[in-house]
């Protein structure tokens, strides 16, 4: 009996997959210092649910960016399977951990990253998994949108890792690069079935489960 291949599905199977990148190296300033990793989400530590929802959603290997405490998340959260990353430098925020994690990801074959970010829980894997259809080529430049609004995740095709991790200084992240390839941008809308609220102080943690 003969079957029908069809090459779509052929070169599906031969891409390698796209790399989920979490940054998870928040020192918790405004919770009393309490390094957002090791909240309790769902009984585990928030970075651990985190890296569940991007390999959930779809992604290949997750790579983790630490930083406040981080022999302290080590210890108490499974992220056995993930290339676990400390970043020094991350009290200068979150731009210093994205250089730090697509530094990594430059040494794999990953043609795309999937960022994520460790302190919205309400973007779960139906978010990861929307957003990761937008990847097209390593040139692919994505984010979901909230109402129309950008937000988290955000897809990066690695061809344009170099240029991000140039321009992302401070706490802006890649907001200055997807500024200035805001044409490029495809959003995907996810406001349907994601809220992406921040656990940034003590009244956010009613989020938490």
């Amino acid at each position: 009996m003969r079957y029908a291949v069809h090459m779509d599905d052929l070169n599906d199977k031969a891409k390698p997959p796209v790399a989920g990148l979490l940054l998870a190296a928040g020192g918790g300033r405004r919770l009393g210092g309490r390094p957002k990793a090791l909240l309790t989400h769902q009984g585990r530590p928030l970075v651990e649910y985190a890296v569940g929802v991007l390999r959930e959603g779809g992604c290949g290997q997750v790579h983790v960016v630490l930083g406040a405490s981080a022999a302290q998340v080590r210890e108490h959260a499974d992220l056995s399977g993930c290339v676990v990353l400390d970043n020094p430098d991350w009290e200068q925020g979150m731009g210093s951990s994205l250089r730090v994690g697509l530094a990594s990801l430059a040494r794999t074959t990953a043609p795309a990253a999937l960022v994520s970010l460790v302190d919205q829980p309400g973007i779960g894997a139906a978010a990861v998994a929307r957003v990761l259809t937008a990847y097209a080529s390593p040139s692919s430049l994505a984010t979901a949108t909230y109402d129309g609004t950008r937000g988290h995740p955000v897809l990066f095709g690695a061809e344009r890792w170099a240029a991000i991790g140039a321009s992302a200084v401070g706490d802006r992240g890649a907001r200055a690069y997807l500024a200035e390839h805001e044409s490029e941008i495809t959003r995907v809308e996810c406001a349907d079935i994601a809220e992406p609220y921040d656990i940034d102080t003590p009244d956010d943690l009613r989020h938490l489960e």
